[in-house]
C-alpha cells in the first residue's frame, strides 16, 4: 500500500515554486498553472503544517497541526474563498493544460469541504494523538530530510507539548474540540477497534519519537524536557480516552452510508459499490483459476508434493528469510528488475538509485503493509521516496505477530515491482525528476490514480519472473481482487467480518497478522481505500488495449508507459483523454 496522502498531503508548492528538480526546465504553462495553485496552497498549509513538510514545502517545520476552536469552520471558508479564486481564473484562461489542472483544483476544494461538512455531520471530532505527532516528528527526522533541517524538530515537539510561545498542548486541544460537542448525542463516537488500536499504540509512538531523537543526536536538556512532556501528555490524553471516548465509542464498525459513499468517491471509485463487487467478484474467480493452473508448474520445480495452490502458497511461504537475509534478497531481485526493466523497453528508469528500509515499531504501527514513503515533490535536492517493508502487525492486546507474507523469497518479485520499480518508486521519482504541475501531483492524487499503476506495474513484470514470482504475483492480484469485494460488502452489511476473514485466511493465502490487518483496514482505519487497486489497474488495462487497437504495430510499450509516467496522477478519465488526444496522435505520425 502506497502511504494514504490525507486532505492536506496535498500541499506543496508556494507561488515561486515548482514540482521539477533543480535544473529541469519549467513550462510555462506549468509555472502558470503553479502559481493558480498558490490559493488553495495557502489555504492548505496554515491547517496541516506537517504534510507541508513531508511535501517539501518551507516554513512549516516548526509549525503543528491547527486543532484551536473552529478549526473546522475556518479551514472550510478558506478553501471556498480560494475555490473562488480558482473559478475566476478558469473564466479567463485559454491554455488547455491550465484549465485542466485548474478544474482539478476546483474538484479538490469541492471534495475537501464535502468531507469536513460530512464529518461534521455525522462524526464526534476524535484524534489519534499519538499517530499524528510521531508523523510530524517523522517528517523531520529521516535520512532523507537535510540535516539543517532537522532541529526543527525540537521546536515542533516543543509546539507539541505547550513549551514553545503561543502553544497550547496538542493534546489539551483535542480534548477540547470533542468536548465542545460531546452533548451532541447523535454524533457517532469512534469504533471500539480503532479506540483500542490507538490506545495499544500510544506508547509506541512515544518511544517512536524517543528513538528519532536520539538517533539524530537531539538529545541535550530541551530535547528531555520536551520528550518526557510527551510521555506525561500521552498517558494523561490515553486516561482522558478511556473516561471520555470509550463511552461513546460504537461497536458497529460501518459508517452511514454517505460518509462511505463520500470514502469511496474520495478514493477515485466512480461506479456504484454493487457493479465494483460484481466486477471484483469476476476478477477473483479468474485469478483463482490461473493460480490453480499454475500451481502444478511450480510444485514440480519447487519439489512441492500437492498441486493444490493452498498447499504451492504455504510451501514456498516455508522459505522465510531470516532478518539479515531479507535486505539482501530484496537488493538482488531489486537488481533483477531493473536489468529487465532495461532489456525489455518497460519503462524509462529514474536516474537515482532506489532505497529500501525495515519498518521500526512505529512505522509499522502507523502504517502496518509494506509502502512506499513518496520523496519531497518540491525542493528536491535528491532525496529520495522508501520502499518501506513491514515485519509485523501491532495488535490491540499489544502483541506483535509477525507476517508470513512478505519475508519469503517469491514474495519480493511482486513486491518490489509494486512498491518500488516500476511501481510507486519509479512514478514518485519521474514526477521528480521529469516535472509536472503541482495539480498534476498532488491535488490530482486518489489512490485508483496511484494504486492502479503500481498493480499494473506488478502484470508488466510477471512474464519476466520466475515461476514461484509468478504465483504470488498472481496471489497478490487475487488480494486486491478480494480487497474490492469484501471492503464494500463489510461496510454495506452483505458479509460477516467471520466469513471475510475466512476468504482471506484461507482461499487468498493470507497469514492470520495481515489478515487482521486487512480486516482493520476495511473496517476502521480506511473504508473503501482498499478498492483502489483493482478499479485502476482495471482502467490502465483497458486503456492500453483500447491504445494497441487504435495504433497496431505502432503501439510502443515503453513510450505508452513513459506517456502515463508523465502525466502524473491524472484521475482515470482524463488520463484516458491525455492519451486519445495526445499519444495516440503522436504515434501515428
Amino acid at each position: 500500500m502506497m502511504k494514504r496522502l490525507v486532505l492536506a498531503a496535498a500541499i506543496a508548492l508556494a507561488a515561486t515554486g515548482s514540482a521539477y528538480a533543480q535544473g529541469t526546465q519549467t513550462p510555462s504553462w506549468v509555472e502558470r498553472s503553479n502559481g493558480d495553485a498558490k490559493a488553495l496552497l495557502d489555504a492548505l498549509a496554515q491547517f496541516n503544517p506537517e504534510n507541508a513538510t513531508q511535501i517539501g514545502l518551507a516554513g512549516y517545520d516548526d509549525k503543528v497541526t491547527d486543532l484551536k476552536p473552529d478549526a473546522d469552520a475556518r479551514q472550510r471558508k478558506v478553501l471556498l474563498d480560494a475555490k473562488a479564486t480558482l473559478q475566476g481564473k478558469l473564466a479567463a484562461e485559454q491554455d488547455p493544460n491550465v484549465r485542466q489542472d485548474l478544474q482539478i483544483m476546483i474538484k479538490f476544494a469541492d471534495l475537501s469541504v464535502e468531507g469536513i461538512d460530512l464529518n461534521d455531520k455525522y462524526m464526534l471530532p476524535y484524534q489519534d494523538m499519538g499517530q499524528l505527532i510521531f508523523n510530524g516528528e517523522f517528517a523531520l527526522l529521516r535520512d532523507e530530510v537535510d540535516a539543517k533541517r532537522r532541529p526543527n524538530a525540537l521546536k515542533r515537539l516543543q509546539c507539541y507539548v505547550g513549551q514553545a510561545p503561543g502553544c497550547t498542548p496538542l493534546t489539551k486541544l483535542a480534548e477540547a474540540q470533542t468536548a465542545a460537542r460531546l452533548s451532541d448525542q447523535h454524533l457517532l463516537g469512534p469504533y471500539k477497534g480503532n479506540v483500542d488500536q490507538q490506545l495499544s499504540n500510544s506508547q509506541r509512538y512515544a518511544q517512536g519519537v524517543r528513538q528519532l531523537f536520539d538517533k539524530y543526536k537531539l538529545n541535550d536538556a530541551q530535547s528531555k524536557a520536551a520528550l518526557d512532556a510527551l510521555d506525561a501528555q500521552l498517558k494523561e490524553y490515553d486516561a482522558w480516552v478511556h473516561t471520555t471516548i470509550v463511552p461513546r465509542q460504537r461497536t458497529d464498525f460501518r459508517l452511514p452510508e454517505p460518509m462511505y459513499a463520500y470514502n469511496l468517491k474520495q478514493t477515485g471509485i466512480d461506479i456504484a459499490p454493487e457493479e465494483l463487487i460484481k466486477q471484483a467478484q469476476l476478477e477473483f474467480s479468474e485469478v483463482r483459476q490461473g493460480m490453480q493452473m499454475m500451481a502444478p508448474i511450480v510444485a514440480k520445480e519447487e519439489g512441492i508434493s500437492s498441486n493444490d495452490y493452498r498447499d504451492v502458497l504455504k510451501a514456498l511461504k516455508k522459505q522465510q528469510l531470516g532478518k539479515d537475509q531479507v535486505m539482501p534478497w530484496y537488493h538482488e531481485v531489486i537488481g533483477k528488475i531493473q536489468d529487465t526493466i532495461r532489456s525489455e523497453h518497460i519503462a524509462t528508469l529514474p536516474q537515482r538509485e532506489m532505497q529500501i528500509h525495515m519498518a521500526s515499531d512505529a512505522e509499522a504501527a502507523a502504517t502496518p503493509a509494506p509502502h512506499m514513503d513518496p520523496p519531497p515533490l518540491i525542493n528536491n535536492h535528491g532525496e529520495r521516496g522508501t520502499f518501506v517493508l513491514t515485519m509485523g502487525n501491532p495488535s490491540a492486546d499489544g502483541s506483535t505477530d509477525a507476517y508470513d507474507d512478505f519475508t519469503y523469497k517469491a514474495a519480493a518479485w511482486p513486491l518490489t515491482s509494486h512498491e518500488g520499480r516500476p511501481g510507486h518508486e519509479l512514478q514518485y521519482s519521474a514526477m521528480v525528476e521529469r516535472g509536472v504541475s503541482v495539480a498534476r501531483s498532488l491535488f490530482a492524487f486518489n489512490s485508483v490514480n496511484v494504486e492502479g499503476w503500481a498493480l499494473y506495474s506488478e502484470a508488466e513484470m510477471l512474464p519476466y519472473e520466475p515461476p514461484a514470482g509468478q504465483f504470488v504475483t498472481l496471489q497478490l492480484r487475487l488480494v486486491r481482487a478480494a480487497r474490492a469485494f469484501l471492503d464494500p460488502m463489510l461496510n454495506l452489511g452483505l458479509i460477516s467480518k467471520e466469513r471475510a476473514h475466512d476468504v482471506l485466511r484461507y482461499d487468498v493465502g493470507l497469514s492470520e497478522a495481515m489478515t487482521r490487518e486487512e480486516l482493520d483496514r476495511y473496517t476502521f482505519n480506511s473504508p473503501g481505500q482498499a478498492t483502489a487497486y483493482f478499479y485502476g489497474y482495471m482502467h490502465i488495462q483497458q486503456l492500453r488495449l483500447q491504445t494497441e487497437l487504435a495504433l497496431g504495430n505502432k503501439f510502443n510499450r515503453q513510450a505508452f508507459n513513459d506517456f502515463l509516467i508523465g502525466q502524473g496522477v491524472l484521475p482515470p478519465d482524463q488520463m484516458a483523454e491525455a492519451v486519445r488526444t495526445q499519444f495516440i496522435p503522436s504515434q501515428k505520425k
